[in-house]
């Protein structure tokens, strides 16, 4: 479905919360021997940004090639001596659809690059939906972030790698020595198996691929047997989407949602619990995580197919951002994510029952009629955004004093 095979002979970990993703991610920089590449969509100036930022700093100063994409919306508050210190060491830090301020407002909503990857020396490759802020650690307190990211070894990641250079240099349109060094990812040799796991590296743009995440899940769902569990923080799909859910339940799979249950923000629990009394009354089974916010976007089908990436299931991740995920087949990686969704569901859930529900009533049945055909067709609606073609911009290294020059000479 993305116009890519599966991958044979991976090797995936499941990374949850901070606590296991970031110093992953900061060991295998300190390691990189040739390249490091970031993309994501929010990094901020606190302890977690300062870590990597210091990562990426030593990895450049010891010769690494080392790139950093963020978004012009999720990241838009990063200091000149932030950046400064990335840039002087020669860390290249692009900004997808920068954007100026109106009136304090941010304009640049739509069609943001969501995408989490790293790939290290076009060997390590880490794909999943946390941010660089230390809301995804434990320590921040009641609003700290519940999510998932995976470290990837094999064929897979000479994929991705080729991906993210493509990404960069089709967005900023690339220099010449940067189309080299494309070309010369396409005629490396593939990375030698690592594991057992089947993998697709699946992504959504606003061109050849608007709607090949929600085309796997929907897949995966159709042919669904026993089980199905999907945790997602951001959820309103589309109509499509809802109906394979349904009548999987009432072809007798287990269908299970986990959802926000003490959002990050509450119009999150309101979307998404406009839809409960259509899923209930088909027999899916809905849970609200109520331990801090979810911000996961993971799902795992029978014993073999699971997902993981940044992908939510709501009309931004579906229809307008670039997402990335990668699609599993392997049981053991299957399991691991499943005993990990079941400890979510035993200990920190709260299960919704039709009872729980208001009764229905004439507002209740016009509204969910609206919503229901407003699910069905934003997918068409959502062409008629603006559909610009995104922009990288780079950002330059601040000026060098001049010797005897005074500050407002070089200011």
């Amino acid at each position: 479905m993305n116009g890519r095979q599966w991958s044979e002979g991976n090797r995936l970990e499941l990374l949850e919360n901070g606590e296991q993703f970031f110093p992953r991610v900061f060991e295998a920089i300190r390691e990189a021997q040739r390249e490091v590449i970031v993309e994501t969509f929010i990094l901020f100036e606190d302890k977690v940004g300062e870590g990597l930022h210091a990562a990426l700093r030593s990895a450049a100063q010891r010769g690494v090639k080392v790139d950093l994409m963020i978004d012009g919306f999720g990241s838009p508050d990063l200091s000149p001596e932030f950046i400064g210190g990335l840039t002087s060491v020669g860390v290249k830090v692009r900004v997808f659809d920068p954007g100026r301020r109106v009136f304090g407002q941010r304009l640049n909503v739509f069609r943001r690059m969501h995408r989490k990857i790293v790939v290290v020396d076009g060997q390590r490759a880490f794909v999943g939906g946390i941010n660089y802020s230390a809301d995804h650690l434990l320590d921040f307190g009641p609003q700290a972030k519940q999510d998932y990211a995976v470290e990837i070894g094999g064929p897979i990641v000479s994929e991705i790698h080729r991906f993210v250079l493509h990404a960069i240099a089709v967005g900023g349109k690339g220099p010449s020595w940067f189309r080299r060094r494309l070309r010369a990812a396409h005629h490396d040799q593939v990375n030698a198996p690592a594991g057992e796991a089947q993998v697709q590296f699946v992504t959504r743009d606003n061109r050849r691929h608007t709607n090949d995440i929600e085309r796997h899940y929907r897949a995966a769902i159709r042919t669904a047997r026993e089980r199905i569990v999907i945790a997602n923080a951001y959820f309103f799909p589309g109509y499509r989407l809802i109906k394979e859910m349904r009548r999987a339940a009432r072809r007798g799979v287990d269908v299970r949602l986990i959802l926000q249950g003490e959002p990050d923000m509450p119009i999150v629990k309101t979307a998404a619990s406009l839809l409960y009394h259509h899923l209930l009354n088909a027999g899916v089974r809905i849970y609200e995580y109520c331990e801090r916010p979810l911000h996961g976007k993971v799902a795992v089908m029978d014993d073999r197919w699971s997902t993981v990436g940044s992908s939510n299931l709501d009309p931004l991740s579906l229809s307008l951002n670039l997402e990335a995920n990668v699609i599993v087949r392997d049981a053991e990686f299957n399991r691991t994510l499943s005993e990990r969704l079941d400890h979510l569901m035993a200990h920190s859930c709260k299960q919704i029952e039709a009872k729980d529900l208001t009764e229905w009533s004439g507002w209740r049945l016009v509204r969910s009629f609206f919503i229901f055909h407003v699910l069905r067709w934003y997918p068409s609606l959502t062409g008629w955004l603006p559909r610009h073609a995104p922009r990288l911009k780079p950002l330059d290294p601040p000026p060098i004093p001049q010797a005897g020059a005074t500050p407002t000479e070089v200011a």
